[in-house]
């Protein structure tokens, strides 16, 4: 059933920290230069890979909650932080130039970021439901 709460055996936290961790190196690695890797896995990977690392996330905090809502609630969070970008102020300008604020809250608005993010919430949510079948 699409959207019920997952098995207990789905959402253990110790594979949704696995599954986190994993993300974030691949998300990391995705922006190395000398990697090599093709030019549309450094324009894509990155966004798409930030919004999955959102769904892990949110399904490691929220366990209870149905798959349908953890989707939800983390393409709401990414597109929330996208647009977010198109306010420029100097504080949150400086909070950006900081490594971690530029990894959580980017600097420009870019349309094909939101594409990013909702194929990498997708493939959150169909990792996900693919598991309790």
């Amino acid at each position: 059933m699409t959207g019920s709460s997952p098995p207990d055996t789905l959402r253990r936290r110790v594979w949704y920290v696995a599954l986190a961790l994993l993300t974030m190196l691949a998300g990391l690695a995705s922006r190395r230069p000398e990697l090599e890797l093709p030019g549309f896995l450094v324009t894509y990977a990155g966004d798409t890979l930030w919004a999955l690392l959102v769904f892990w996330l949110l399904g490691l905090v929220f366990v209870g909650k149905t798959t349908n809502w953890v989707a939800a609630v983390a393409l709401g969070f990414c597109f929330l932080i996208e647009t977010s970008q198109l306010y420029q102020t100097p504080w949150l300008n400086s909070l950006r130039a900081t490594l971690p604020g530029s990894l959580v809250l980017g600097h420009g608005f870019l349309w094909r970021d939101l594409l990013c993010y909702t194929v990498g919430v997708a493939l959150g949510w169909l990792l996900e439901t693919g598991w309790q079948r």
